[in-house]
């Protein structure tokens, strides 16, 4: 069993930056694999970034790529997503999300706010 708790959301302007943080406990993150979503109101969740826990790799959605940037700490067990250049768009629930080599995305965070406005 994984849990996952996001923090770091919070009210930014446009063209500002946040890093929101995923910390993990329950085992370490081995072949797991990590995603961020996201999800505004009255819209489908959407998919943000991946990144392999042991490998690394990165991916991202079409609309934050060259502005959104996943990492991890394997010391900290913590993955983060660093947002920048923001837009009112970007204005949504985020959410950490863990799945084990090719399983589903079984755990979640709770989630955090970002508002992007002036």
């Amino acid at each position: 069993q994984v849990q996952l708790v996001e923090t770091g959301g919070g009210l930014v302007q446009p063209g500002g930056s946040l890093r929101l943080s995923c910390a993990a406990s329950g085992r370490t993150l081995s072949w797991y694999n990590m995603r961020w979503y996201r999800q505004a109101p009255g819209k489908e969740r959407e998919f943000v970034a991946h990144i392999g826990w042991s490998s690394g790799i990165t991916y991202y959605g079409d609309s934050v790529k060259g502005r959104f940037t996943a990492s991890r700490d394997t010391a900290k067990n913590t993955v983060y997503l660093q947002m920048n250049s923001l837009k009112p768009e970007d204005t949504a629930v985020y959410y950490c999300a863990a799945a084990y080599a090719n399983q589903g995305f079984d755990y979640w965070g709770q989630g955090t706010q970002v508002t992007v406005s002036s």
